[in-house]
């Protein structure tokens, strides 16, 4: 494979998150820096209510930051007019309204939106960035079937198929293996780590599946009491930031095996 430079895709600078409450904002992180390049996976991990899903929409612009800024290939998002977001950043939510009568070939085709005419005619190089998107998830047998008649795991291989079709810099998702079973959890954390190695495309998402993250991913952003943390999966482990994320009576982080563990005694 030829080595492909990594380029500064999404940087985050000196980040407030959370909700700008009356009579005082409700903060869910601050100080949060971290820079993520071309052809990197990372998975946004943390408990229950760390705030991931937040983190994920403040970084997007669908969430207003309460401070800092966040920069899209060097320019700031607030800069970037929506249409031309919509060309750097493809997003794929978890609960998202979308049509299930759509066949799988109109779904994928959704991601073509931000080039397509008015009308929303396709045309040739749309057609081919739709159909290198199907091939490169590996759906070419569910083309024409309808998005009702899908199973959970196929849905999403269809929506990760829709934000490669867009052919953004960046993909966002929020939990993808939400739903899944361990062998389809698995199959999703192995093919985004494809197509990050096959498109050098930036991928980020949130998941609890912080045992798939540590053996796949390239980094980790850890959300942790109110603070982000960032590194490699070696990095947060030899600084043991992965100790105490659950209740110990229950849960331990075991260092022999990069991985976590229920407590037996």
């Amino acid at each position: 494979m030829e080595y492909q430079t990594r380029n500064s895709i999404l940087k985050a600078h000196k980040l407030s998150i959370g909700y700008p409450t009356k009579p005082k904002k409700m903060i869910v992180a601050d100080h949060i820096n971290f820079e993520i390049k071309s052809g990197e996976l990372v998975a946004v991990i943390g408990v229950n209510g760390a705030g991931k899903s937040t983190l994920l929409r403040s970084l997007s612009g669908v969430q207003p930051l309460l401070a800092g800024e966040v920069f899209i290939r060097n320019q700031n998002i607030t800069e970037i007019s929506f249409e031309e977001l919509a060309t750097r950043i493809s997003l794929v939510l978890t609960e998202q309204p979308l049509s299930k009568n759509l066949s799988v070939f109109e779904l994928v085709a959704l991601g073509r939106q931000p080039y397509t005419n008015w009308v929303g005619r396709l045309a040739k190089i749309d057609l081919a960035a739709i159909n290198k998107a199907i091939k490169l998830v590996a759906i070419e047998e569910l083309k024409f079937k309808k998005c009702h008649e899908l199973s959970d795991g196929q849905l999403q291989k269809v929506l990760i198929a829709r934000a490669l079709a867009q052919d953004t810099p960046l993909i966002i998702l929020d939990e993808p293996t939400t739903h899944l079973d361990l062998f389809h959890k698995a199959y999703i954390f192995k093919l985004l780590k494809q197509l990050s190695v096959e498109t050098n495309k930036a991928i980020i998402f949130a998941s609890h599946e912080i045992n798939l993250a540590l053996q796949l991913c390239d980094r980790l952003i850890l959300i942790k009491e109110n603070k982000v943390i960032d590194g490699t999966p070696k990095e947060l482990i030899d600084t043991g930031q992965l100790q105490n994320i659950f209740p110990e009576n229950l849960i331990y982080f075991d260092e022999t095996s990069s991985s976590f563990k229920i407590k037996n005694d």
